[in-house]
């Protein structure tokens, strides 16, 4: 179901484990900083309700979500860090540059994932517009900080 009709923040809590004694790292991207400075109060907001601890909630800034990949590697070597979570913003433009950044983005969350056998999630937001961006960092359509969140907490059942 596309976005359109559906608010980002509206998911499934049911059977979430424990988070309390969780670690968890938010990288942040620098570009699009209203965009993405509400994905990470939504997501931080979603995290503490759940039971994080605030002290256990670690954030680095990084200049663009292209960087997103290298500061998740990063933080995913660090043994006491269980899940990563990447926040970011692409609009689209007039070229391609933006279909080359989202790949890049994309394969690079996943690599460090699978790389570091722990949750690296992605919540790079890649709308066509600023204003479809705060409609889901927010706005109508939810946050997907949110549901960045408790992605990260779900993968943590695993």
């Amino acid at each position: 179901m596309s976005s359109q009709h559906k608010n980002l923040s509206d998911f499934s809590t049911e059977s979430l484990p424990a988070i309390q004694d969780k670690q968890f790292a938010v990288v942040v991207s620098e570009w699009n900083t209203e965009v993405t400075e509400a994905l990470f109060q939504g997501c931080v907001a979603t995290l503490l309700a759940h039971g994080a601890q605030a002290e256990n909630i670690h954030r680095v800034q990084v200049p663009g979500s292209f960087e997103l990949s290298l500061g998740a590697q990063k933080l995913a070597q660090i043994p006491e860090i269980d899940a990563v979570i990447c926040l970011g913003c692409v609009i689209q433009g007039e070229t391609r540059h933006f279909d080359f950044i989202c790949d890049a983005v994309a394969k690079g969350i996943t690599d460090v994932s699978l790389k570091y056998d722990k949750p690296v999630i992605f919540g790079v937001l890649t709308p066509n517009s600023q204003e479809q961006a705060m409609d889901r960092a927010g706005g109508k359509h939810g946050n997907k900080g949110d549901e960045a969140a408790i992605t990260a907490i779900k993968m943590l059942a695993i």
